[in-house]
């Protein structure tokens, strides 16, 4: 180019190379960011070499999101969250097909104790809390994996989400069940995870105890940014805190959609909010058979 000296020319090579090699660096942090924390690619799980329980289930579940699994007894939502958590492994379960990544690396096949290291950390369904033991010494079996000085500061902080388990100094087994399943989810919370898979926290609970546990589910994913997979069969207290569901029957999913989508469908409101007016059906198996005719 007339009137441009060299050294113009090669500070502009210089700056064109720079751009693009940030450019190149920035790519793969920004598709880390925008891919999601779960992946679960079309998975099957078998009990004891025989019962085909999972058949070719995906989902995904973004960073910092809840997502809801909803779906009937006996439709594999429990299986799925132990197939994450590696916990099949304890009942002669096994990921026979697909794979499971999480933050990016496979982890089905791995020990659970490892799963948990690497940021999963799942509520059982029951809340199996150790009875004879205190609520403190509950919390701090949450954070076995730890090694930092911290665990008395996150104590502080699991009683400020749960005030009423800091009043409760005795055994766990004599609280009720609504203090017990917020004593599992603080013991969770012990472990600092990215991720918590929740497995059926409204059961046995009343319903003004389903709305506050519910409500700290909530205040917990929007104040710590931790990633919620949300197992239930309450779809309604499910749905009003997810962002997106998926629907499950017969070990695979048969309808996903962003929360608003889900209660406006009609066969989710007739099969699982109850909301199908003057024509809903209130026989078992004609559900049944008008959910399989539908979707499987």
């Amino acid at each position: 180019m007339p009137g441009t000296s060299p050294g113009m020319t090669n500070l502009a090579n210089d700056t064109t190379q720079m751009t693009q090699t940030a450019e190149a660096d920035r790519a793969p942090n920004a598709a880390a960011a925008t891919a999601p924390l779960l992946d679960v690619r079309n998975i099957e799980v078998v009990y004891d070499n025989v019962i085909l329980v999972l058949r070719g289930l995906s989902l995904e579940v973004p960073r910092g999101a809840i997502v809801a699994l909803l779906g009937a007894n006996g439709a594999g939502k429990s299986t799925t969250l132990k197939a994450i958590s590696g916990l099949l492994k304890t009942e002669d379960g096994e990921v026979t097909r697909g794979e499971i990544v999480f933050d990016g690396e496979r982890i089905n096949g791995i020990d659970p104790d490892k799963i948990v290291r690497r940021g999963i950390f799942q509520v059982m369904e029951g809340r199996r809390i150790i009875s004879d033991m205190t609520s403190v010494e509950n919390l701090k079996l949450g954070a076995f994996t730890r090694t930092d000085n911290e665990v008395g500061a996150d104590i502080d902080m699991v009683f400020r989400y749960f005030p009423r388990l800091k009043e409760r100094t005795g055994l766990a087994g004599y609280l009720s069940g609504g203090e017990q399943q917020m004593l599992a989810i603080g013991r969770a919370l012990m472990a600092r995870p990215k991720m918590i898979l929740m497995d059926e926290p409204s059961m046995g609970l009343s319903p003004l105890l389903v709305k506050e546990v519910f409500g700290i589910i909530k205040e917990i994913n929007r104040d710590l940014g931790v990633t919620i997979l949300l197992v239930e069969q309450n779809a309604r207290a499910a749905l009003s805190v997810a962002s997106h569901g998926y629907i499950m029957e017969q070990g695979k999913v048969v309808l996903d959609g962003s929360a608003d989508e889900l209660r406006d469908n009609e066969d989710v409101k007739e099969f699982y909010l109850g909301g199908a007016g003057d024509q809903r059906k209130s026989f078992k198996n004609l559900k049944s058979f008008k959910r399989r005719k539908r979707w499987l």
